[in-house]
């Protein structure tokens, strides 16, 4: 990751011993020989467009990975990158500055498109993002849902909380979907807290043109992607409107007549919004 994380990779190879840089190499070719083998199988055998989704821990694995991708057949890429604000060495515009870096050379390296997942915790959001949908990516994923801590009180141990998301999960989405919406220079993509037809087509209204669903497909089974696709056409049907398109981001800020209402964080305004 760009010359900060570059130096870090290099310190701690300089630890191991040849042996386990030989495995660790061995390792890392050996999972990416089963993806693209994944990905070739799977453009042979699908009927729709290809997306790899790929995640690394330097610049340079970033572009072999993308290219390789490339070569197995995907039809586009989606750079899966969540670098957590948790050292206190590292500053925001550290952290940013990685993301752009990464999203300018990846987008230069591959001819297919590319979508950036990113996480929320930035200190200047819509400005951050704004700035990243101009480095040559064609969507933004919202939001990255990183790994959920838990404490066994009994062991005293810490374990691994709900590894699914919860619809509760998606007013975040939503809410930055909207206020994003029509600001970016690139398309925006719904991920987290998606369990129903009624999520799909709220994640739509605000701004989504595309929407991701993985924790209900794992609980539910791939046949749940059927009845989702069956209540956003039903819906349109019902509501007079005639493609997806029509309603995509008909509910964002920059369209609002009460632009404030999306941003509003006041404990009473729950109250006031509930009767």
């Amino acid at each position: 990751m760009m010359d900060l994380d570059s130096q870090r990779m290099n310190n701690m190879f300089n630890t191991y011993s040849e042996a386990e840089n030989y495995i660790g190499f061995y390792t890392r070719k050996n999972a990416l020989d089963s993806y693209t083998a994944l990905i070739s199988n799977a453009k042979h055998k699908a009927g729709i467009p290809i997306m790899a989704s790929i995640n690394c821990y330097s610049d340079d694995q970033w572009i072999d990975f993308a290219s390789v991708s490339q070569a197995a057949g995907a039809d586009g890429l989606e750079l899966n990158m969540f670098i957590l604000p948790a050292d206190p060495k590292m500053t925001g515009t550290d952290i940013e500055s990685i993301y752009m870096k990464v999203a300018e050379k990846v987008t230069r390296s591959v001819s297919i498109p590319v979508a950036l997942k990113i996480h929320h915790y930035f200190s200047g959001l819509s400005s951050f993002v704004t700035g990243l949908s101009g480095t040559g990516i064609k969507a933004l994923v919202l939001f990255n849902r990183f790994y959920q801590p838990d404490v066994d009180l009994e062991r005293e141990k810490i374990t691994s909380g709900n590894i699914f998301s919860t619809p509760e999960e998606n007013a975040m989405v939503i809410r930055w979907l909207s206020i994003l919406s029509g600001k970016v220079s690139c398309d925006l993509a719904a991920s987290t807290g998606i369990h129903s037809g009624e999520a799909v087509v709220k994640n739509l209204l605000v701004g989504a043109n595309a929407v991701q669903v993985a924790s209900v497909v794992y609980q539910q089974g791939t046949s749940v992607i059927t009845s989702l696709v069956s209540y956003v056409n039903e819906w349109l049907d019902n509501h007079g409107y005639h493609s997806v398109s029509e309603i995509t981001g008909k509910l964002r800020q920059a369209d609002s007549l009460k632009p404030l209402a999306y941003e509003r964080a006041q404990f009473m305004r729950y109250f006031s919004d509930a009767r």
